[in-house]
């Protein structure tokens, strides 16, 4: 690229405040040089791997496995870098040991006869692997990710060249010594590590971290000590985000999947909140109570009845509390059409009935002890004061606060990345395929702009000063992306919680899908919506999450012609009767898109003591013909204009308009 006509010039001269920054960090025309040299053969090495992950719900001893193995990445690079030299038993060993290198370590110690023979071993293999993982990668970025107490020793080992007889001596001096000064542990640890950064440079997450699994807050540590991650935030996540701000009618949600699946662990010993208030209220107003409606739907073995009995009356107390505050919500808001929402004044509390459109339903529970027919959505006092101890109790969270916040720097509503479009619902769209309009605020939003607002709501719900309008109307628009009708991270038409708990007739617990999923198998609709978001339709994806795939009913994950790829496949516990199957993962590597799916993982314990790894199968869903480069990434792009800025800055130096340090 050259700069040598007037025009050129004048764009040089135009910008040459910014060159005039850029020349500190290049302060001659030498350093300038070198790094267009540098960033130039950059653009040539291959893509590195992305790893999407969609829809975890809790389930973090799953999500700990996959993602040390990288759904299965680490394996197939054991078999591409050793083949047929190791038997399939040494492979699954090695790739244990990577995946889990410091319990697996302890069980060496106790059960290999010659431990300083199979250290000598092990370290050739587990460097040999090394080797081939950051292969890919600059010196730079492979020295940034090893660890500092073995940095030298690591990259000398990982550039050691097998037909340079001179160093020969030198590389196994330098294995013998790790063994002899008992460091061969800390060694393959260390190893261990970069190989797990290093074989996925990018980990996506489609959304829904949070409720029905056991240990969300294990998994937001985990993402918060992973050196590349993104967020697209699911409805459930959206949820947590909104109680952590403070509405109130998102924390009762929150607390009634918590306990409708009998799973406290976050509530309590993650976060740290308070349920002794909640279950105090519980007890008193409903002590005669059987509610039986409420008994848990996941229950656990290790819970005994009268535990049970507790957390069924806890459940029926805070599902009451949060219908009165959606109610209130819903009555502020005429913009959301929700009337329909509006259950609790159509109860006919001395029959005990309720009607619904033209029909007449029989409930299934009658208690109602808070509520006053005439004022069926005002909170009783204790109501109002038990919610302000846990909202209070949500707020002050030190943990969750700490991981909302996280989920807000690396998260959005959705994200382009390399030609692929990734968000965890779905578009609002007509009946016809058409980008359906929505009036926020007086304001008409369509398409990309919608979510874009709902991006920006749910920052102003988080970010904007307690008691000021603008946040009580940005957390009101939350609670509306959890269950409105036309919430790109919803997708129905209506949450049927209150039929579900109180009548028995199944036809009322139906949840109709909005109109994405009548079109989302419709190439045409994928390509407008990819032309939306500015992606080109012939190359690019639609990655989505959300609904899970029910595959042992025949349905695929791969729609509209393989425009748009479903990644929810049961990841949680919850689903999997549902799907046949427990998730599936999305791999893009330099030669393409391979999609996997999983069987129900055992437990961390057997996958260190047994070597059990997830069996998966993979769909080779694109082969690239030419291998994809950095230079096909939108990093490489992002490299091209920096060439471009430093080559402007080659001319700036020649031309004498800066001069060289």
């Amino acid at each position: 690229m050259t700069f040598c006509d007037e025009n050129n010039i004048e764009l040089i001269k135009s910008e040459l405040r910014y060159l005039k920054l850029l020349a500190n960090q290049y302060p001659n025309i030498s350093a300038a040089s070198t790094e267009i040299i540098n960033l130039q053969a950059i653009l040539n090495l291959p893509k590195s791997t992305e790893h999407f992950i969609s829809d975890i719900h809790g389930e973090y001893e799953s999500f700990t496995h996959m993602l040390k193995n990288a759904s299965g990445v680490i394996k197939r690079k054991i078999d591409d870098v050793f083949g047929t030299s190791l038997r399939e038993n040494e492979k699954t060993s090695l790739a244990t040991l990577v995946y889990y290198p410091e319990q697996k370590l302890e069980l060496i110690k106790h059960s290999e006869r010659d431990l300083e023979d199979w250290y000598r071993i092990t370290l050739y293999r587990i460097i040999e692997l090394c080797k081939a993982v950051s292969s890919k990668y600059t010196r730079s970025k492979v020295r940034k990710a090893l660890p500092q107490d073995f940095s030298y020793i690591i990259e000398e080992m990982l550039h050691e060249q097998g037909e340079k007889i001179n160093k020969h001596e030198y590389y196994n001096g330098i294995i013998k010594t790790i063994i002899d000064i008992d460091r061969a542990c800390e060694f393959i640890i260390a190893i261990a590590n970069v190989i797990q950064k290093l074989v996925v440079d990018r980990l996506h997450i489609i959304g829904d971290i949070y409720d029905r699994g056991p240990g969300a807050e294990i998994i937001m540590e985990a993402l918060m000590n992973h050196h590349s991650v993104d967020i697209q935030w699911g409805n459930h996540d959206i949820l947590w985000m909104a109680a952590a701000a403070g509405c109130e009618a998102c924390i009762c949600n929150v607390l009634r999947i918590s306990l409708r699946y009998a799973n406290l662990n976050t509530i309590e010993d993650g976060y740290g909140i308070n349920l002794l208030p909640l279950a105090t209220f519980a007890m008193d107003i409903y002590e005669d109570d059987p509610c039986s409606n409420f008994i848990p739907k996941t229950i656990n073995k290790e819970l005994s009845e009268k535990e049970l009995r507790l957390i069924s009356k806890m459940h029926k107390a805070i599902s009451i509390i949060q219908f009165k505050l959606e109610g209130q919500i819903i009555e502020q808001h005429a913009e959301f059409s929700m009337d329909d929402r509006l259950l609790l004044d159509k109860i006919d509390y001395p029959n005990g009935t309720i009607q619904l459109e033209e029909k007449i339903y029989e409930l299934s529970d009658t208690c109602f002890p808070t509520i006053a027919p005439n004022d069926p959505y005002k909170l009783t006092d204790r109501e109002e004061a038990l919610i302000a101890k846990l909202r209070r109790s949500f707020v002050k969270s030190e943990k969750l606060q700490r991981h909302i916040r996280f989920m807000y720097t690396k998260g959005s509503m959705y994200l382009r990345c390399n030609s692929n479009l990734l968000y965890h619902g779905c578009i609002p769209l007509n009946e016809d395929g058409s980008f359906k309009e929505l009036i926020i605020n007086d304001k008409k939003y369509k398409g990309k702009a919608v979510l874009d607002k709902f991006d920006t709501l749910a920052r102003e719900a988080y970010f904007f000063k307690d008691g000021t309008p603008q946040k009580k109307y940005a957390l009101d628009m939350i609670w509306y992306l959890w269950c409105g009708s036309d919430s790109p991270e919803f997708g129905k038409l209506k949450m049927t919680t209150f039929e579900r708990y109180f009548i028995n007739d199944s036809d009322t617990h139906h949840e109709e899908r909005n109109n994405y999923y009548k079109y989302r198998d419709n190439e045409d609709v994928c390509c407008n919506i990819l032309k939306e978001f500015n992606l080109p339709p012939n190359c690019s994806h639609i990655i989505n999450g959300h609904i899970p795939v029910k595959t042992k009913e025949g349905e695929s994950p791969i729609k509209a012609n393989g425009k748009l790829l479903v990644i929810d496949g049961g990841f949680c516990k919850a689903y999997q009767p549902q799907t046949g199957i427990a998730g599936y993962t999305l791999i893009y590597n330099s030669y393409g898109l391979l999609l996997t799916s999983h069987e129900p993982f055992g437990s961390i314990k057997k996958a260190i003591e047994e070597e059990r790894d997830i069996l998966s199968s993979t769909i080779i869903l694109e082969h690239a013909v030419t291998r994809k480069r950095v230079a096909d990434t939108d990093i490489g792009e992002d490299l091209r204009k920096q060439i471009r800025e430093l080559e402007m800055l080659l001319i700036a130096y020649r031309k004498g308009l800066i001069k060289e340090a």
